[in-house]
Formats: C-alpha cells, structure tokens, sequence
C-alpha cells in the first residue's frame, strides 16, 4: 500500500468501527455526528486525495455543526489539499490534540488470549457503564456509548478484564478486511500502570488474529507518552498522524 493509500484504508475502517449517528458528503470530505461524544465521531475528515476546503464549503460544514450543537472539528489526516489547514487557521481553529495511528502485524504465536479476558460479541450494557465510568470526563456518557457501539456492523470483540472476579479493564477490537482495529482501551484509574493494558491489547490482537487479521492498528493521542510506549513495546509503529482543528468558543457576554 502507498502511504495514501494505507491512510484511505485505515480511515474507512475506523468510520465502521466507531458508527456516528449522521453522515454527510462534501467534496472528498465526510462529516460526521454522533451527539459531541469522541472527535472521531464529531468531526469532518477528509477521504480523498487533495480534498479542498474552500470558504463556502467551511461555511456550509460549520453551519451542519451548529445546527446540531456540536462544536465544528476537522480531523486533518495529511489527506486534505495542502491548504486546508492554513485556511482553518486563519478562521480561528485551533489546534489541539496531535494524534498517532499506529499499526503492527499480527502473526500466529505473537499473542495468546488472556484467560482472565473475557470476550463478548454483542455489547452488553454492564461493559459500556464500566468502561464510560472509567474513562471519567467527557466519555463518562454511557447511553451515547451504547448507541454508537450498537451500531458496529463489522465482527467485534467487547473486552474485560477480570482481577480477583472484579472487573478492571475494557477495550474493543473491530475485524474488517484484513486489519483488527483497537479502541477504547481503558484500565480503572486506581490500577493503571501494572499491566492490565497490555493484556487487553494483547488479547485483541489474538482474537483478530483468529478471525483472519494480518494487522492491528490503534490511535493514541501523540502526547500520552505512556500508551504509546507501551504500543511500542508490543511492536507497534507509526503510521500516520492527524490533528483537530476546532472552532475556539466564543467570548464570554460583556457585562
């Protein structure tokens, strides 16, 4: 695969294993919109070499953000036309959250199942509460949780980790042609840094090799250090990387 190539792959995937709830079309680029829970699924990302962004079709992208209260986000993946970002930014668009994906081959013997993973095919409603609950903040919602990851179409793994017959880490694989993509990998905040990661990671990796996966790929924000040291140590690489731009919010009313 040329790097563009692999980028377009990895993208689609990733539009099938997250589902937003509204998708639309501009120009090489997709927006989509999934009530403001994650940035990959609120946001507008480009599919197609050189995708252009000019000033009517910003407007028209930001104004489908408003109208559905969704803050305006651009997930720029190096396959947008060699201005877009520079036109984002003269708008006010911030910059923030630098991301990588990363990618590893998956060969037989590399990984096993963990034994105390336990892998489900259908979501439950006890693993979104737990894993929303532990990922605190923002994705603390699990009822829209529930809803984006009900519509996964693909074959899907729902993990947990069980210490002690106590639930202590989550993580989901996606299968699609050939690729097991790794999301929403997350350990109880009391219990980070011991491993538990790992084993989740690890056991993904497995089950997507069982189920005819040759690579597994995962994003991890560029700034979380720790993760991505730990993706390293299992093999994994760099692919690519995408950055946010986001509508700054507005002023605060005078008094």
């Amino acid at each position: 695969m040329s790097d563009q190539s692999l980028v377009i792959g990895l993208e689609s995937r990733l539009l099938n294993a997250w589902p937003s709830f509204d998708y639309q079309a501009y120009d090489g680029w997709i927006l989509r919109l999934a009530n403001g829970y994650s940035k990959r699924a609120n946001s507008a990302t480009p599919l197609m070499p050189g995708a252009a962004l000019d000033d009517d079709l910003l407007d028209t992208m930001i104004a489908r953000f408003v109208e559905a209260n969704v803050r305006p986000t651009f997930r720029l993946n190096g396959l947008q036309a060699a201005d877009a970002d520079q036109r984002l930014a003269e708008r006010g668009f911030q910059e923030i959250e630098a991301t990588c994906v990363m990618v590893v081959p998956v060969r037989e013997g590399d990984c096993a199942v963990d034994p105390e993973v336990r892998l489900q095919a259908e979501v439950t409603k006890r693993w979104v509460r737990e894993a929303a609950e532990s990922y605190g903040g923002d994705k603390a919602d699990d009822s829209t949780l529930m809803q984006i990851v009900s519509r996964i179409r693909q074959k899907a793994a729902f993990a947990t980790l069980d210490l002690d017959e106590k639930p202590v880490a989550w993580g989901l694989g996606v299968v699609e042609r050939g690729y097991v993509g790794l999301y929403d990998i997350v350990v109880s905040p009391e219990l980070r840094g011991i491993g538990l990661g790992r084993r989740v990671v690890s056991s993904l990796m497995a089950w997507g090799y069982q189920e005819g996966a040759h690579t597994a790929y995962l994003q991890v924000r560029e700034e979380n250090e720790v993760a991505r040291s730990l993706y390293r140590s299992l093999g994994f690489g760099d692919a690519y990387r995408y950055t946010h731009r986001v509508m700054p919010p507005p002023p605060p009313a005078s008094a």
